[in-house]
């Protein structure tokens, strides 16, 4: 399974992409909606739409034309750091964590690596 750098609810920027419509995506912000991992796909809200027609199936049901986020590649969207508010490359950085009965852990953390603060 592949590894994303980003994860659910974290803040991107886009950096490059297809038009979306008459606009291009490149420099948009939004909130990650959800992750594949398999296809190294996100979905950002309210960056990429695709537009579905909808019949109606049932009697009394609206039919019509819908617009739904789509995903875009992961290698396309930035990071913003929660606490310097730029966008930036994610690093990993190795923690050691002492558990109640006395055994170690290790953890890996998201930095910054602008102001090298703590993403999560």
């Amino acid at each position: 399974m592949n590894k994303v750098h980003v994860k659910t609810n974290d803040q991107v920027v886009v950096i490059s992409g297809p038009k979306d419509g008459e606009k291009a995506i490149k420099g948009k912000q939004g909130k990650i909606l959800s992750v594949n991992p398999k296809t190294n796909k996100v979905v950002v809200e309210g960056v990429a739409y695709v537009t579905k027609h909808q019949k109606a199936r049932r009697q009394g049901q609206q039919g019509g034309i819908y617009q739904k986020e789509r995903a875009i590649d992961a290698s396309n969207v930035m990071l913003v750091c929660p606490k310097c508010g730029k966008a930036t490359r994610v690093a990993h950085r190795i923690e050691e964590v002492t558990r109640e009965d006395g055994s170690k852990k290790t953890k890996s953390v998201r930095v910054c690596k602008r102001c090298k603060a703590d993403i999560d």
